[in-house]
């Protein structure tokens, strides 16, 4: 017999086998379940396309955040009433979502989660998601951060070593100069962690040349553009993603809490550097999202954390979550 009938028969020998495993598998499952099933999670994957770019929201986990130490600009009795309102309770589980972009032969990533940073069981799951679609770290070419805090540029290192070994790292000056300077920790009374980390993850990624920053609006790859909107932090960064007439805005952390930011855009966090301006900014931009019906991505809002913000009356806003797909695309 020659190599291809005997390829050809083995082939069909261990299709048969596969057909009657499963049918065991299945035979094995017929009956109702007499104990306690352990449900396996898996990982957070969600895709949509915008023109020719094929999006995928990837889940990092969750953290939770007690509204009441983090609010600011507010009052206990505001934020009782906007929790309320929002079916949500204290703490308020907040999503820290990535999104990974396939912009022809490019991969990237909008942000990398928070890594190890957060501890066990809080965050780190960006890989594990990731490897589920069947994309690696190494294959990983650009990644966008949106600022330089831990949740979004803490996933670049994992055990003391650079994560994407192929990638170039494109992030606003502003905050490159700022939190990697320690010395600003004392000059604008920003927690030095905030500095130390920034040095532990980014830092490596200077030193090997592979940062690339920006300082105004600049197309920094094809059809995608960057744009400063400092107050969270100095170079807080928005990426808009175009093709064929279709966009997408990624916000960064312009909002934290739907149910408590939305209705008043003026309450802000004590993780914004200028609270003012970092005020300004959200609301300015949500009538600017409204205004334009413009598909955003918001990496604290509930995974896939991707929809629009409508304006309500009174002057509030409130947010409308993607329609959900799953079928294959035409």
């Amino acid at each position: 017999m020659n190599t291809r009938k005997m390829a050809v028969k083995f082939g069909r020998v261990a299709l048969l086998l596969a057909m009657v495993t499963a049918c065991a598998a299945v035979d094995a499952d017929a009956e109702p379940s007499k104990g306690k099933v352990n449900l396996q999670v898996v990982p957070g994957v969600y895709r949509f396309d915008v023109g020719d770019f094929r999006m995928t929201a990837l889940s990092d986990g969750t953290v939770a955040q007690d509204v009441y130490k983090i609010a600011s600009n507010t009052s206990p009795g505001e934020l009782d009433g906007a929790l309320h309102r929002g079916y949500v309770t204290n703490p308020v589980e907040a999503s820290i979502n990535v999104v990974l972009i396939q912009a022809g032969p490019r991969l990237v990533l909008v942000d990398t989660g928070s890594g190890e940073l957060f501890g066990p069981g809080n965050g780190g799951k960006l890989v594990s998601a990731m490897t589920a679609t069947g994309v690696r770290p190494q294959q990983i070419t650009d990644i966008l951060i949106t600022h330089v805090h831990t949740d979004h540029s803490g996933g670049l290192i994992a055990d003391g070593k650079i994560q994407f070994p192929n990638a170039t790292v494109h992030v606003g000056k502003p905050d490159v100069d700022f939190f990697l300077d320690p010395a600003n920790s004392a000059k604008s009374g920003y927690d030095i962690h905030y500095f130390n980390e920034a040095i532990k993850t980014l830092k490596p990624y200077v030193d090997a040349g592979k940062v690339r920053t920006f300082s105004g609006t600049t197309e920094v790859l094809p059809g995608i553009t960057a744009s400063l909107h400092p107050g969270h932090t100095p170079g807080t960064a928005f990426f808009v993603a175009e093709s064929r007439g279709e966009k997408i805005t990624f916000i960064g952390d312009i909002v934290h809490f739907s149910a408590v930011q939305f209705p008043n855009p003026k309450v802000t966090v004590v993780y914004d550097l200028d609270t003012k301006a970092a005020a300004a900014v959200r609301t300015q931009q949500f009538s600017l999202f409204a205004q334009q019906r413009m598909l955003v991505s918001a990496p604290h809002l509930p995974f896939p954390g991707v929809g629009h913000v409508r304006a309500e009356a009174g002057g509030g806003f409130g947010w409308v979550p993607i329609d959900y797909t799953n079928r294959q695309a035409k």
